[in-house]
């Protein structure tokens, strides 16, 4: 008969595991469903600029703050955990914290709905980013430098998410010029990208600072905004005024033909809701 080895294991699968997250580049948190911190890496409260008691008590430094990459404040853990495990779908967000120092930290938040022990919960991933956070994963519309449509239905989520949570208003305009294949086959696409540049810099430029102003797709734009009361109309208006104005083209100037279409929610409606009723008002538009 063998020997057998009766000696206990000097590393046990679970302090192999926690050993595994402690050494992680990224940071680890795992939440409940209200949003809780129930465990986290070391990684995670470098990154946060949190200790591990603000991590478990949910408390913050008086001088500490997150917000998305456009300085908008984030929701809360329990409307973010809300969110994600109701929607059961991953959720990815830029992220910029201060901390109580002053040092400002740039991430990204990866949330996953998983399963524990029959448990809905919340796993975060924290990554660091050394550049600009909507650069580092292609956010950004390479021609007009402008959120792209990724980044704009995140943000439109976020907003839509602080609507129903704030009870305020979000609108989402979309404008389509209409001519643009026109213009790309009459006189090329270099002209047609000189188009979308100049249309880009004015929206951006005519427009609030708060205002998101993305690419949409090829040939529309999109806008949105938050505010407290009324409806997305005025908003739809100084859109259609500012796409309107003349762009030179060749030895003249081009007056650019477009159609808007532009919903206002309260939040209680999903994003592909509010999206697809913007699309089909855009499309209703002469």
């Amino acid at each position: 008969m063998s020997a057998v080895d009766t000696a206990a294991p000097t590393t046990t699968p679970l302090t192999a595991w926690t050993e595994l997250v402690a050494e992680l580049p990224v940071g680890v948190l795992l939440q409940d469903e209200q949003g809780a911190v129930l465990a986290a890496n070391n990684r995670a409260g470098d990154l946060l600029g949190l200790s591990w008691r603000d991590l478990v008590t949910g408390r913050r430094p008086v001088d500490w703050r997150a917000c998305d990459d456009s300085g908008a404040p984030l929701p809360g853990d329990p409307e973010l955990a809300e969110q994600v495990l109701r929607g059961g779908a991953p959720l990815s967000l830029p992220v910029v914290v201060v901390d109580a120092t002053g040092r400002q930290a740039r991430l990204w938040a990866d949330y996953h709905p998983i399963s524990a022990h029959g448990q809905a919960r919340l796993l975060v991933l924290l990554h660091p980013v050394d550049t600009d956070v909507r650069q580092a994963r292609g956010l950004l519309d390479p021609l007009t430098g402008l959120p792209g449509r990724v980044l704009l239905l995140d943000r439109l989520d976020q907003a839509l998410l602080r609507s129903r949570t704030h009870g305020t208003l979000t609108s989402l305009v979309l404008v389509d010029i209409c001519q643009l294949a026109a213009i790309n086959t009459s006189y090329g696409f270099v002209r047609g990208d000189e188009v979308l540049t100049v249309m880009a810099g004015r929206l951006r430029e005519g427009l609030r600072d708060d205002h998101t102003v993305a690419r949409y797709r090829g040939d529309e734009f999109a806008v949105l905004a938050e505010h407290p009361n009324g409806t997305g109309e005025q908003l739809a208006e100084r859109v259609r005024e500012l796409a309107t104005r003349p762009v030179p083209m060749g030895a003249g100037r081009l007056r650019p033909r477009v159609r808007v279409g532009w919903v206002t929610s309260d939040g209680a409606v999903p994003t592909h809701v509010v999206v697809e009723q913007v699309e089909n008002r855009l499309r209703q538009r002469t």
